[in-house]
């Protein structure tokens, strides 16, 4: 695997931009062989290229700016386009003149893809594209052509939108006289859940932001290998090393392949949930300890994120979801759920009773027995319905009153983890305020 970067177009060459392509890579765990080489430095390759095929008559010079083309081809009552007019003017080079192949009259190129199959495009269709622009640099047709040629590309896997280019690359490869061209194979391209193609501007298409959502790097890699291939087996929640013996190009679909964000979810909550609570602690970490979470940073323990760890793990599909399942755990609710609390307070039965209770009864439960803590405030609500001879819930007061909400993972252990006091001053806040 060879890592170029084509940085002939000077608006895009910098630093930012090779970022984006390296540390994706890098964290999804693809390494490369060769590399990084960059398209900009090899710029005198390029030239002698062109160079070489305007000596041989297979391009040429052309100055027309693109008004200028599109007025002579409506004079001419041609199609928009460029219609061969500078191939005969013997143009000399300056300024703003640009190179252009000189594309066959007659005959096809054929492009047999891997994917696509036979692709045939015929020359008359083919107008005489630019290689090299007016400033002097290189089109990557040309560049491409020359770098797959000196650094021995046998496979070009790409998206299904350069298919276009591939003859032309042909034609270039051809006349530079560069002998058996690369093995080429043209992907799916991406959509969305509405069968549109993934667009910067409409989806969330950056890999970077993915890494930032918290999807582990073994997860995405795995779920980018099953847009428009599977297993035989059909079975898609496996490693890459298993996904590289089963892979072949000759198996990818050609039709568009959609990106769903509830099917990648779904296997990065498998992935999730596969690793140990130590290992859940140290991905989740950065989530759990970054300036955006909810609690001052001395207040985190991760002692008690993995303790707690198997519960939170069968409950989320991102890492970064874990802030919501285990704040409370760090900080005291600044409020209540409005739904959670009219349900469980307000239109529960004797809640005022059983957080009394409740609170008498931690006093002096075992707090490093999660099951007698259980076992006690369950006792309440069992007492309390003999007592009224109506059913009593005694959990969902003091969930609430703990957490703030009316769902979350199991209390117990937590309880224990969160201390006596603790325990009590919120319990007792949240009886003063149902007073």
């Amino acid at each position: 695997m060879v890592l170029r970067v084509e940085d002939t177009d000077a608006s895009k060459k910098t630093q930012e931009f090779v970022d984006a392509i390296v540390e994706p890579l890098q964290w999804l765990g693809l390494d490369w062989d060769e590399g990084p080489y960059f398209q900009s430095e090899r710029l005198s390759y390029h030239a002698a290229a062109v160079q070489q095929l305007i000596d041989s008559g297979h391009a040429y010079f052309c100055d027309l700016s693109r008004d200028e083309i599109d007025l002579k081809a409506e004079e001419a009552g041609l199609p928009p386009g460029y219609h061969g007019w500078s191939r005969d003017r013997n143009v000399l080079d300056g300024p703003g003149v640009v190179v252009r192949f000189r594309a066959p009259d007659e005959g096809s190129t054929v492009i047999n893809d891997v994917i696509r199959g036979r692709v045939e495009v015929k020359h008359s269709t083919v107008e005489d594209f630019v290689i090299r622009r007016g400033d002097g640099s290189p089109v990557f047709l040309i560049a491409n052509a020359v770098d797959d040629h000196d650094m021995g590309i046998t496979h070009v896997i790409r998206g299904e939108d350069l298919l276009n280019t591939a003859p032309k690359v042909k034609l270039l490869w051809d006349a530079l006289g560069y002998g058996e061209p690369p093995t080429y194979a043209h992907l799916p391209l991406l959509t969305n859940d509405q069968g549109k193609k993934l667009s910067k501007r409409r989806d969330s298409v950056a890999l970077g932001a993915f890494r930032q959502e918290g999807y582990l790097p073994e997860a995405m890699v795995n779920y980018l290998a099953l847009l428009g291939w599977g297993p035989a087996d059909e079975v898609e929640v496996r490693p890459l090393t298993e996904i590289v013996e089963l892979f072949s190009l000759e198996a990818v679909n050609k039709a568009p392949a959609m990106f769903d964000v509830k099917k990648l979810d779904h296997i990065n909550g498998e992935y999730i949930k596969a690793l140990s609570p130590a290992e859940f602690v140290a991905a989740a970490e950065p989530w759990l300890t970054g300036n955006d979470t909810p609690w001052p940073a001395k207040a985190y323990r991760p002692g008690v994120v993995e303790a707690l760890a198997p519960e939170v793990q069968q409950r989320i599909s991102k890492l970064s979801d874990a802030t919501d399942w285990l704040s409370w755990l760090f900080v005291a609710p600044g409020d209540y759920d409005e739904k959670g609390w009219t349900k469980a307070m307000v239109k529960g039965i004797a809640a005022d009773r059983v957080l009394d209770r409740v609170i008498d009864g931690l006093e002096t439960v075992d707090f490093l027995d999660p099951e007698a803590i259980e076992a006690m405030v369950m006792r309440v609500g069992n007492d309390l319905t003999a007592e009224l001879d109506t059913r009593v819930l005694s959990q969902a007061p003091v969930r609430v009153a703990l957490t703030g909400g009316g769902a979350g993972i199991p209390l117990w252990q937590a309880m224990s983890l969160l201390g006596r006091g603790e325990c009590l001053a919120r319990l007792r806040a949240a009886r003063a305020r149902l007073a």
